[in-house]
């Protein structure tokens, strides 16, 4: 069989299975996630499902399910992860805002600003400002390279500085979301 062939052929297969599964697959994370979650759950199920095409057994619903019951508790414990460490950095606030000093109103600001950031902003800040990596190494841990890790720490500095400011840190967006316009400027 050519190349060709093998990937029509593993397209045809996997477009069979969504089709035959994605509403039970639906229902089930419904039911494990709710509503808010069950199409991320879903597309991550389907995910695991197109790479793992070639071992899904021959019954795929109970496989199917196992995976989206594992997406679901992935996703749970990356929610529960989140709000200790926005309940951790609310509490490095309180705790610098109770302070008198001025440098420590500073940090208490900074520790504001920084909670007021997303999760992967942060990390950026923190591998190397309070962790100690460099930046190569913090590249490995967000598993990008030095270089790509450098642009993403540029635009989080920067989130932080206008979040500093108090003005709202500019949101990431992916250049797909942006409107056309915006990429004529």
């Amino acid at each position: 069989m050519t190349e060709a062939a093998a990937a029509a052929e593993a397209s045809r297969r996997f477009i069979a299975l969504y089709d035959a599964h994605h509403a039970q697959v639906y229902a089930y994370a419904v039911s494990r996630a709710g509503r808010q979650l069950a199409d991320d759950v879903v597309s991550d199920t389907f995910l695991v499902a197109w790479r793992k095409l070639a071992t899904i057994p021959g019954s795929p619903l109970p496989w199917l399910l196992g995976v989206a019951r594992n997406v679901a508790r992935e996703r749970f414990r990356d929610e529960v992860r989140q709000a200790s460490l926005v309940a951790e950095l609310r509490a490095w606030v309180d705790e610098a805002m109770a302070d008198v000093a001025d440098e420590v109103s500073e940090r208490g600001a900074v520790l504001a600003a920084l909670a007021r950031l997303g999760p992967d902003d942060r990390e950026l800040l923190t591998l190397v400002a309070w962790h100690g990596l460099s930046t190569r190494t913090a590249a490995r841990v967000v598993g990008c390279s030095t270089a790509t890790y450098f642009v993403r720490l540029h635009r989080a500095r920067k989130r932080l500085q206008e979040a500093l400011a108090g003005a709202d840190p500019v949101p990431r967006r992916s250049p797909i979301a942006l409107p056309v316009e915006e990429y004529s400027k």
